[in-house]
């Protein structure tokens, strides 16, 4: 039975990073942008947190650098697409090589650091009770975070007027600016946004999930966040409860090699990406509620001048 507390408590862990990024993709493409660049950003927001908490020994601060990183590297991928009209496909993929090529480069001396001694944190009064305790209530406060985070984007996309705008630049950008809308600077407040919260995915991935750099270290999570929106049909809350089943089956792998499970390690490595590729395949084969669900400019350039 105590295996059962353990694998929840890393599932949340692991969902926690999943969610963020997708939360963050999810603001990007309400407002209508596609941005395949999750992966390079969140490797250079895990790389810049990381090495502030070397220097500074304050994981806030390196949440903080993360998410700058992040919403730096969205700002210029904004600036190309909204403003010089780029393709936002071709974009999206060089920034995530960029930021891959950026990271391994500049993180080179950062392979040998190791960070402070981690601080435990437990809920009073309720870190001791039996299975929960262990398995809800013994987590990084960015769990909680996580958590928090999508309650409020389900008030601000549905029951805000500023949301209710978002959504309505990123369904028909023609229409919002008609209406006296400054569409491009909505559209790159929320790249930036979503940019900045891929990026403390990427920095709680160094500082706190696996508290460590090297080369790689998010291993495709920015493409399973990526993924991860169109599963849970553009909806915050569908968003949460996915990254903690992608979270589960990334900790499944490990519990099972754990428990001596007689499974090639190899085929328990691609559970996640499997499922992935399942979950990607299931969708597709609906396009019609594929369409009926996505925003309706997603992926297209918008021209005020027609």
């Amino acid at each position: 039975m105590e295996a059962w507390p353990l694998l929840l408590a890393t599932t949340l862990s692991a969902g926690t990073v999943l969610a963020f990024a997708a939360l963050g993709l999810l603001i990007n493409e309400r407002a209508g942008i596609l941005n395949l660049g999750a992966e390079g950003m969140m490797l250079v927001a895990a790389l810049a947190g990381y090495a502030t908490v070397v220097h500074t020994g304050n994981d806030w601060i390196g949440f903080a650098a993360g998410m700058a990183a992040g919403a730096l590297m969205a700002a210029s991928f904004g600036y190309l697409v909204i403003w010089l009209n780029t393709n936002q496909y071709a974009t999206g993929l060089a920034l995530s090589l960029f930021g891959a090529g950026f990271s391994a480069f500049m993180g080179l001396r950062y392979t040998k650091e190791t960070l402070p001694p981690r601080a435990h944190y437990d809920l009073p009064g309720l870190a001791d009770l039996p299975f929960a305790g262990p398995a809800l209530f013994r987590h990084h406060p960015l769990v909680y975070v996580a958590v928090a985070l999508t309650v409020a984007m389900i008030w601000f996309l549905y029951r805000s007027r500023a949301g209710l705008v978002l959504r309505a630049v990123g369904e028909s950008p023609e229409s919002a600016h008609a209406l006296g809308y400054p569409v491009r600077r909505i559209r790159m407040a929320a790249v930036m946004a979503g940019g900045a919260l891929c990026g403390l995915s990427g920095a709680y991935v160094s500082v706190v999930y696996t508290p460590s750099w090297i080369e790689g270290l998010i291993a495709g999570k920015g493409w399973i966040a990526l993924a991860l929106t169109a599963f849970a049909t553009w909806r915050p809350a569908r968003v949460l409860l996915g990254a903690y089943l992608f979270g589960g089956v990334t900790m499944l792998q490990l519990h099972l090699q754990a428990e001596g499970i007689d499974v090639p390690s190899q085929i328990l490595s691609m559970l996640p990406y499997l499922a992935t590729i399942a979950v990607l395949v299931l969708i597709s084969r609906n396009a019609a509620w594929t369409r009926v669900n996505m925003p309706a400019s997603l992926g297209k350039p918008f021209s005020p001048g027609g």
